[in-house]
């Protein structure tokens, strides 16, 4: 091997719209690889007739002639085994092999030979899918590569590249809002090595989704005057529309594009004369929901890091939808950070990751990093330390090719559009001229700091509240699970499985009295439980599928299970109710979905397409689902029968909830909702409707209307339905909160103003007889928060106190818990004259309400990633504490508990343990 060939290196990124490498030089100069002339080419791929898989712009440029045959974004297709492209099923795997073949063959006929490579994958991604990209490089005849996170990679470009400082033991937030996802870091400088201390992000928002959002929008437009061909670009039924609608989303994409350097841009509409403009101010406003999420979750994010505001070294921008204006601005308005965006912001990950590979000059981090990598051998992707991979070999011009074999399409799949038609928004790109690689973003909210500086920090952002509430910014309302009171005989002992919810909890030491075998822990995934009464159900993902048991308590054994249930999705959720067993899937590409499992045998008795941007409530007699997409609300029986269906005012989405009765009693999940809610006292529904009107539903005939009233919120406003009370109120600043009286017909009562211009509700819920408790405070860190009691009534606050680092309100009886599901844990507990109870130490704890009259303190906030969660128990009226134990290598965000006992997910195992006497 020659003494050239061992200094140069490439770093690729390939990402769900756009595929970008970095090659770099002996002497350390850096240039993107040109692909067909370009240094960023599209992740499409098309199969021809012959089976020949083609790639980039030839395969965009082949669409028009079989829409069916091209898959626009192979990333995000990454947990389906196959992809169906016209009449050939294609392995997922081959798909991105084609991409880095091509990678492969420019690299060569830049400089003769393929050099040591690094290849970057997001934080959030499991052994399982960085297998499958160390695969597909294999199969496209790379030589052994190096994985590295993207927001490492990211953090490198940041410090070495760009020379912005990074202190030893200070942090970066990397944003990378990508085609497909938004996935967010935060990464610390460990003495010269950068690692991951807090990862998220949103998998079903990206640049994608912007595009589904403003498609949505000028569908109104066209839909108005040219409903035909509206009708054609949504449900194309020929090749020929089929391409129509491809290239409507292009066009789209590229007017996305064009307005973040001027103030309109034309749009073709196939089949019309004329075209129609997208203004920025449109723009902004439709995907304003969109973006606000992003921002929610960036400070959430930056929380669960355990990290203040001005601890951040700065918050990078990359990935192609950065380059959003309004992502930028809003950024800095919400987070108090200016941004640094590039005008490029596809490059920095691909040349960051080549920092890592190996070191070049003496700039900062001398050292590769530490991190797990991967080395690609013959046979497997087998993790190694330390050196990176030896140089490659050349490689001839024939290498990497995939041919795809023909075979039969599985029944039931269809044709692959060319974009696919996301949920518009609610909640929720091609690549920019070159130019310097360092450049100001077009926005005065964005800027590069000079060397030398460092940004001021963001303060930390709380999760928006996790109660059963909606707002009309499309706030996915989450509605927990019913329960029935149980008592049984077991094992020489009267346990009451679910006690008095009125009792005060005899706590004692943990004690592990059960255990479920799922499998190995390395291969399953998004687990969860749900605890009703006297058994607990537990859901994983494992083999592409997702399997459901039920755990009786009374006898520690399996009662039924695993049911399975098929689908691609990345997020499953599990609610238990006395009527069955629902199960929620989303985040696949092909739409999620709603199945009803009943509780006795788990058998399926309903399936139902349900998205993210879908809501569930549960009643007596029916469950309701409300389809954003169909803008339609539906009840089933629980024995899976369809029962009614509602469709939304013509001139806007309607928001549905259920009027809650008192919560304040039995055990409520990390978010406060109650998990064993008396479903029958709810027979009625509400429907805040778009032509200003809110109407009471039968929920045994959703077009019954029982009363109505005149809507006095607006875009911003929060409803929240409990006891014959509808609570409205908005998310801005000088906030009031006016309630209805659900028993007649009148206008609605202001009972409370903010104090101050400054100040916003972050949460609210009723919280006693006649009284609403709030917190609100001006400062997103939560450093100034402040619960209040006030009396509907009377209309005035009884009392007020400080509540610093909360953002949720959960009532235990009398006593008022102020707590965080996220990020540093603290909890203040109120008695109903506002005096705090618990001891010093246990404020430093997240809460968790068990009956009317105790809770449980955990010492961590609920994560997806294994850990030992110590456990307190308390009496409420008293603070009382009792030391439980520890929960040994728990998935947090798995456990669920009753009275009695608390169910986890830990060690690919389901276990219970008992803390009661």
């Amino acid at each position: 091997m020659t003494e050239p060939q061992q200094g140069f290196a490439i770093g690729v990124d390939l990402g769900t719209s756009n595929t970008v490498a970095v090659l770099r030089w002996p002497d350390g100069r850096t240039r993107p690889l040109l692909v067909d002339g370009a240094p960023i080419m599209p992740s499409g791929v098309y199969v021809d007739e012959y089976g020949r898989l083609h790639v980039g712009r030839d395969a965009a440029r082949m669409a028009g002639l079989d829409p069916s045959r091209f898959e626009p974004n192979p990333k995000r297709r990454i947990d389906e085994p196959t992809v169906l492209l016209g009449d050939r099923e294609i392995a997922t795997v081959d798909l991105l092999a084609a991409i880095l073949a091509a990678v492969a063959r420019a690299a060569v006929e830049a400089v003769g030979f393929l050099p040591t490579a690094v290849l970057t994958y997001p934080a959030a991604w499991g052994s399982r899918r960085r297998d499958i990209l160390a695969t597909a490089a294999r199969r496209a005849g790379w030589p052994p590569v190096m994985l590295v996170p993207e927001p490492v990679a990211a953090a490198r470009y940041f410090a070495d590249v760009l020379r912005r400082p990074v202190p030893v033991g200070s942090a970066l937030a990397v944003f990378d809002f990508g085609g497909g996802t938004l996935d967010i870091a935060v990464v610390r400088n460990d003495n010269g090595r950068f690692s991951v201390v807090g990862a998220g992000g949103i998998e079903d928002l990206g640049g994608l989704d912007v595009d589904a959002a403003l498609v949505e929008h000028l569908g109104l437009v066209i839909g108005e005057t040219a409903p035909d061909t509206w009708t054609a670009l949504q449900n194309p039924a020929t090749t020929s529309q089929r391409r129509d609608r491809r290239l409507f989303w292009d066009d789209v994409r590229g007017a996305k594009e064009m307005l973040s350097r001027t103030t309109v841009a034309p749009i073709t509409v196939p089949g019309r004369d004329q075209a129609i403009h997208l203004t920025r101010e449109e723009l902004d406003k439709v995907i304003e929901p969109l973006i606000r999420r992003a921002v929610w979750e960036t400070g959430a994010v930056i929380q669960q890091a355990g990290l203040r505001g001005d601890q951040l070294a700065g918050l990078f921008l990359v990935g192609g939808s950065s380059r959003l204006p309004l992502a930028a601005r809003l950024l800095h308005a919400d987070l108090g950070i200016a941004p640094t965006v590039l005008e490029q912001p596809e490059l920095p990950v691909a040349e960051g990751a080549l920092a890592e590979l190996a070191p070049v000059g003496g700039g900062f981090g001398a050292a590769p990093g530490q991190y797990q990598t991967e080395s690609l051998s013959p046979s497997s992707a087998m993790p190694v330390s330390g050196q990176p991979p030896a140089p490659a070999a050349p490689v001839s011009p024939g290498f990497g090719g995939v041919t795809a074999a023909h075979s039969t399409p599985p029944a039931g799949f269809g044709s692959v559009a060319a974009a696919p038609s996301r949920p518009p928004a609610g909640f929720g790109g091609s690549p920019a001229a070159p130019g310097s690689p360092t450049a100001t973003y077009p926005m005065s909210a964005a800027q590069v700091i000079p060397p030398g500086q460092t940004q001021s920090a963001p303060p930390t952002v709380p999760a928006p509240p996790a109660h059963a509430r909606q707002s009309r910014t499309g706030l996915l309302v989450g509605v927990a699970a019913a329960v029935v009171v149980l008592a049984v005989l077991a094992a020489g002992g009267y346990f009451f499985f679910f006690r008095d919810r009125d009792t005060v909890v005899d706590f004692k030491t943990l004690t592990n009295v059960g255990s479920l075998d799922l499998g190995d822990p390395n291969k399953i995934d998004d687990l969860v439980t749900a605890t009703l009464g006297d058994r607990t159900y537990v859901g994983w993902m494992a083999d592409k599928k997702f399997q459901v048991v039920a755990y009786n308590l009374a006898d520690r054994a399996k009662a039924w299970g695993p049911s399975t249930i098929e689908g691609d999705n990345s997020t499953w959720q599990l609610y238990a109710n006395p009527g069955g067993v629902i199960v929620t899937g989303t985040g696949a590409l092909s739409g999620g979905t709603a199945v009803l499992l009943n509780a006795s045998n788990g058998k399926q008795l309903r399936k139902e397409l349900f998205n993210t941007q879908d809501r569930l409530y549960f009643l007596g007699d029916v469950w309701v689902q409300y389809s954003n997409q169909d803008k339609t609300t539906k009840a089933f029986g629980w024995n899976g029968d369809p029962k009614w269906e509602r469709k939304d005012n013509e001139k806007s989405s309607s928001i549905v909830l259920p009027i809650h009765s008192s919560d304040g009693h039995g055990a409520g999940d990390f978010s406060g909702a109650p998990t064993d809610r008396d479903l029958k006292a709810r027979k009625n529904l509400l429907s805040i409707d778009g032509d200003d009107k809110i109407r009471l539903i039968d929920a045994a005939n959703g077009n019954k209307v029982i009363r109505t009233w005149n809507d006095i919120g607006d875009s911003s406003s929060t409803y929240f339905a409990q006891d014959g009370k509808l609570f409205v109120w908005g998310s801005s600043t000088k906030f009031k909160v006016q309630v209805y009286d659900l028993t007649k017909e009148s206008e609605p009562t202001q009972i409370y103003s903010a104090v101050d211009d400054k100040r916003k509700i972050v949460d609210l819920t009723p919280c006693g007889q006649d009284r609403i408790c709030i917190l609100d405070s001006a400062e997103y860190d939560g450093s100034d928060t402040v619960a209040r009691a006030i009396s509907v009534t009377d209309r005035k606050e009884l009392w007020h106190a400080d509540a610093k680092g909360t953002k949720l309100l959960v009532q235990v009886g009398k006593q008022l818990l102020a707590t965080t599901t996220s990020g540093t844990p603290a909890s203040v507990l109120f008695d109903e004259n506002g005096k705090q109870v618990l001891r010093n130490e246990d404020t430093k704890l997240l809460g968790v309400r068990v009956t009317n009259g105790s809770l449980l303190l955990f010492d961590k906030a609920p994560s997806t990633i294994a850990a030992n969660l110590a456990l307190v128990g308390v009496t409420a009226a008293t603070g009382e504490p009792i030391a439980l134990g520890t929960l040994q290598n728990t998935i947090g965000s798995s456990c669920s508990w009753n009275a009695t006992y608390i169910a986890c997910v830990s060690s690919g195992k389901l276990q219970v343990w008992q803390y009661t006497s």
